[in-house]
């Protein structure tokens, strides 16, 4: 079975509705995902907008969020997720913002895509310390063992 993420805000290539952005609410989607691999010692969880800051001429990804070490046994993550309700052992990377936790869709001009990247990992990640996405990525090197994807979109 292939690892699926999916959200019950919004489907895959759809529009994020604006409760989930800077113009509404800023709560963070729920997600489910499935087909976590037996072998698998942790989950990471990075949501990034490639588009930035115009998606006609994209000069950088601006990270939302950074999730990693969440139990291979969590199946998903509640609508407007706070850090204390995340799973235990769940640590929080820091964002664009330069702070942990979820910043939702602000697209200063288009429609930009928001990719939510789940990756089973065959270890934890040790030895971090509120690392940056590009931080997390590097210690994932060699260890992803499954990965799935869901895309939204969202425009002011």
């Amino acid at each position: 079975m292939a690892l699926t993420l999916e959200s019950n805000a919004f489907a895959n290539g759809e529009t994020i509705p604006s409760k989930y952005t800077c113009q509404g609410l800023d709560l963070s989607p729920g997600l489910t995902w499935s087909g976590v691999p037996e072998k698998a010692q942790s989950l990471v969880l990075i949501v990034d907008d490639p588009d930035a800051p115009d998606p006609r001429a994209p000069k950088m990804t601006w990270v939302h969020w950074v999730l990693y070490n969440i139990p291979p046994g969590v199946s998903g993550l509640p609508e407007g997720v706070q850090p204390k309700e995340l799973p235990p052992g769940t640590e929080e990377g820091r964002n664009d913002w330069q702070r942990t936790g979820y910043g939702g869709p602000c697209p200063p001009i288009g429609r930009h895509r928001y990719f939510h990247k789940l990756y089973a990992l065959d270890e934890a990640l040790e030895g971090l310390n509120t690392p940056t996405k590009a931080e997390v990525e590097s210690a994932m090197q060699g260890h992803i063992i499954a990965q799935a994807e869901l895309v939204g979109t969202y425009q002011k």
